[in-house]
């Protein structure tokens, strides 16, 4: 099994403490969230966990390092009442839903930024995902529009725009893991899916929402992405090859997105409108526009994880560790999504 990554080198001492000490983490029993935690207390920061219920964080193993503040995104008291004294929300809400999602989506992102401009938080980060060119699906365009609203507000917010995260549990990691293992040796792939993606492992992405903590004061998106760019039947092979499976794979024209949305989520048992959410965002090219998060956040010589080693640690033997102090962030979790 491959043992933890080496830990982070922001500094941990008394003499270096956060400047933004108190920190809110909506969504912190979602995936992301609920790994970053135990990075924030490993910086020395004060986490507040919202939950949309006391007892929401009592399965995770950092349970007894927080406070619990019940929130539920979408009643404004409640908000209010949960970014009270602290120095900075981290806001990983987002929908995956059909129907009315981008009003509400949107609402609440209103609600997060007039309770954190009256409650005097100092910075707020949001998780978004990447912005191609061209048409945009109604999800992305929500994103985008949660993402204008939060920089828009007097309280500055850093956007951070991830492509793919690549770490079991995560939804984009599973839908391709249960894809590769379930499909037969032959594997179509649509013609249009050819376009390119830039994946990031969850190791990064929770260093760098803990390094926009650390940084100097700005209010801006920066586009957040590993160090390969590949084409998706390319990330396929890829996952085979440290799978150990084989695989081959032909392009087939002229076939729909929600169609082969929905014959993914079917084969992969997963819910529809996430799996045909996340299909039709393969259309586009997922790549960074430029590498100024780089120089903006990270340290000179912070390494990012490649396609394969996060692959590769992501189909360690399950471990159950993903959210612990001492485990591999790559790794699974016993409360990752079933």
């Amino acid at each position: 099994m491959t043992p933890p990554p080496a830990a982070s080198s922001l500094p941990t001492d008394e003499a270096a403490a956060p400047r933004l000490k108190r920190v809110l983490v909506t969504g912190a029993t979602g995936y992301v969230g609920s790994r970053l935690i135990p990075e924030l207390l490993e910086h020395g920061h004060i986490v507040l966990a919202a939950s949309r219920s006391e007892s929401g964080t009592a399965d995770y193993p950092w349970d007894d390092e927080v406070e619990t503040r019940e929130m539920d995104v979408s009643d404004p008291t409640q908000v209010a009442a949960a970014v009270k004294d602290v120095d900075a929300v981290i806001y990983l809400v987002h929908s995956m839903d059909v129907g009315d999602f981008a009003r509400k989506d949107r609402q609440a992102a209103e609600d997060m930024a007039s309770a954190c401009t009256e409650a005097g938080v100092r910075r707020v980060i949001y998780l978004s995902g990447l912005v191609p060119n061209g048409e945009l699906s109604e999800h992305l365009r929500s994103r985008q529009e949660v993402e204008q609203v939060l920089l828009d507000a007097p309280v500055p917010a850093i956007v951070l725009r991830a492509s793919m995260v690549i770490g079991a549990g995560s939804t984009s990691y599973e839908l391709l893991k249960r894809l590769s293992d379930r499909v037969p040796l032959l594997t179509p792939v649509p013609a249009w899916m050819r376009s390119r993606i830039q994946p990031i492992a969850v190791e990064d992405v929770v260093h760098l929402i803990v390094c926009a903590l650390q940084a100097p004061d700005m209010n801006t998106h920066l586009d957040v992405g590993g160090p390969d760019v590949l084409t998706y039947p390319e990330l396929l092979a890829t996952y085979a090859d440290v799978a150990g499976l084989r695989r081959r794979r032909f392009l087939v024209p002229g076939l729909p997105t929600r169609l082969v949305g929905r014959a993914c989520a079917a084969i992969a048992q997963m819910p529809v409108a996430e799996v045909v959410t996340l299909i039709a965002s393969l259309r586009h090219d997922m790549v960074c526009g430029n590498d100024q998060f780089r120089h903006e956040l990270l340290e000179p010589d912070y390494a990012l994880v490649g396609v394969e080693e996060a692959l590769r640690r992501s189909l360690a033997p399950d471990t159950g560790s993903g959210t612990s102090h001492r485990g591999d962030v790559q790794a699974a979790a016993a409360t990752d999504p079933a």
